[in-house]
């Protein structure tokens, strides 16, 4: 349950941003915004790169009031895309992660006992969803895909034409605030786990999948824009060794993201996994036990070796050679 009151925006977007200049997309597009900032939006990632395609479907879902999904694999940065998107908007933004632990109850609200006047009476409080609609608010449901039937059912309320949403306990019908956004990411496209790689993940019904106007695939970024990301973020490794050192590591990144893809590894390293290795090698001055600390430790046992495989081929090492597992 969450403070109800309303977020202090113009009911409009009071402020045009060139796309070009804040998202550095050769585009001579113009989209609005808020020149307010209030809490409940993202802080602005300076050195985050944005995805021409993605950065212009999400763009049409708050310029234009598109419901857009964006698909990819996990580590791709879907979520973060759309965060970064709203943040330099000035957009509020939310995030909800659709896990098993996400229920009817939590999105729409319930009743509470409250005190007042030294009493103790039951008064409704809404959810995440209800505050949300009525506000200048975006709203990311993270892992679609892998959402509750009960809870889908209760956000194909607010997929509808008109949007509006009912809340049966309390005799009233809700009309979404005119700036309010709605966004979704998954990793499939609605079709379930065919793959066996998303284990939980579930089939969404084509009615549902067709009120969503947008839908874009976000894949992993380029290596040349990975390393851009890693040393902006790490900017303590600057010099032609220490960039020649990331690249090799984005190598080893993007093998395990295929053997992911083939299924021969069940764990991949993301750019944050990139970025968190980079980190850990300042501290520890060693390519090889960062990496384990990392990443190897993450993997089941079973597969170690086939990444062991990986790094020999991307830093010419023996990854497992006189490893002190107790290190």
């Amino acid at each position: 349950m969450i403070d109800s009151e309303r977020i202090s925006l113009p009911e409009k977007p009071d402020q045009k941003f060139n796309v070009k200049k804040i998202f550095g997309i050769d585009s001579d597009l113009e989209v609005k915004g808020f020149k307010e900032k209030t809490q409940w939006v993202p802080e602005i990632d300076e050195t985050y790169i944005f995805d021409k395609d993605t950065t212009l479907a999400i763009l049409a879902g708050f310029e234009h009031d598109r419901r857009v999904m964006i698909q990819g694999y996990h580590g791709t940065g879907k979520s973060t895309h759309i965060e970064q998107v709203a943040a330099r908007l000035n957009w509020p933004c939310v995030r909800i992660n659709l896990d098993s632990h996400i229920s009817r109850i939590d999105l729409l609200g319930k009743d509470a006992i409250v005190l007042k006047d030294e009493k103790q009476i039951t008064e409704f409080k809404e959810g995440i969803l209800p505050w949300s609609i009525q506000n200048p608010v975006a709203i990311v449901f993270d892992e679609y895909d892998a959402g509750r039937p009960d809870v889908m059912f209760v956000i194909q309320r607010i997929l509808e034409v008109d949007g509006k949403l009912t809340l049966l306990d309390q005799n009233q019908v809700i009309t979404p605030h005119s700036s309010f956004r709605l966004f979704a990411t998954t990793n499939t496209v609605g079709m379930g786990d065919v793959t066996g790689l998303y284990h939980g993940t579930q089939q969404i019904n084509q009615g549902q999948m067709d009120r969503w106007h947008i839908l874009s695939t976000l894949n992993y970024l380029e290596r040349t824009h990975e390393l851009n990301v890693v040393t902006g973020k790490v900017p303590q490794l600057k010099s032609a060794k220490d960039k020649a050192l990331i690249k090799s590591m984005i190598q080893l990144a993007d093998l395990t993201r295929q053997g992911f893809i083939n299924e021969d590894i069940s764990t991949l390293m993301s750019p944050r996994t990139v970025i968190t290795w980079a980190q850990n090698y300042i501290i520890f001055d060693d390519i090889k036990h960062s990496f384990r600390l990392t990443f190897l430790n993450k993997c089941d046992e079973a597969e170690r070796p086939i990444v062991a495989e990986y790094f020999q081929r991307c830093f010419g090492e023996d990854l497992l050679e006189s490893h002190n597992p107790e290190s």
